[in-house]
């Protein structure tokens, strides 16, 4: 009697732990199928499926991809009026807004992007408030004779915003006409691989 009762207790333990391994195999599949979801749509790209009608909002959408994905950086310069119908400049470290803002609004026309107190380089030209901001992506040089410069700080290589100077190694300048701003600049680095 004992003997049965144990091996009925034993079968009993078995089915407990087959059903618990079940059930820690199935949960760990579903975290891996989560993690795969949310990996899939963080990569999902804020510009995807939008019709951009002007060339800034296109430029920024072709770069977008490699800005997420660490193969570019790419320094943003904007001249435009703000809300108060003042005159503010700037530069924005595209790869760092993309990472802590949504750009959604952006690119479906809601919001116009624009310079702040927070991003590189910014001027009010009416109140004559001016800033500069070191980013992860780049350190602001702002006492260069050869004038503003901005330092990559993966590959320490000089991004030259001066339009009448090259825009330094692995970099390019991209004037823009828009409809949206003044005055727009897209400057490109490529992250070189080893």
């Amino acid at each position: 009697h004992i003997h049965a009762e144990g091996k009925t207790s034993a079968s009993k333990i078995v089915q407990n732990c087959d059903s618990f391994l079940f059930f820690i195999n199935t949960a760990d599949s579903l975290r891996n199928i989560s993690n795969r979801l949310s990996v899939v749509f963080s990569r999902t790209l804020a510009s995807a499926g939008k019709e951009l009608k002007d060339n800034f909002l296109k430029a920024l959408a072709e770069r977008e991809e490699a800005n997420r994905s660490g193969k570019m950086t790419s320094v943003i310069f904007i001249r435009d009026h703000n809300t108060l119908g003042q005159e503010v400049s700037g530069y924005i470290d595209y790869t760092h807004r993309l990472k802590t803002q949504d750009f959604e609004p952006y690119f479906s026309g809601k919001k116009r992007l624009m310079p702040g107190r927070s991003d590189l380089c910014y001027y009010n030209w009416k109140t004559q408030v001016s800033t500069s901001n070191s980013s992860p992506n780049f350190e602001v040089i702002y006492d260069d004779p050869n004038g503003l410069l901005f330092k990559n700080k993966r590959d320490k290589k000089i991004l030259n915003v001066d339009p009448l100077s090259g825009s330094g190694e692995d970099s390019s300048r991209t004037f823009l006409q828009s409809d949206l701003y003044i005055h727009a600049v897209i400057y490109d680095h490529n992250i070189r691989t080893v």
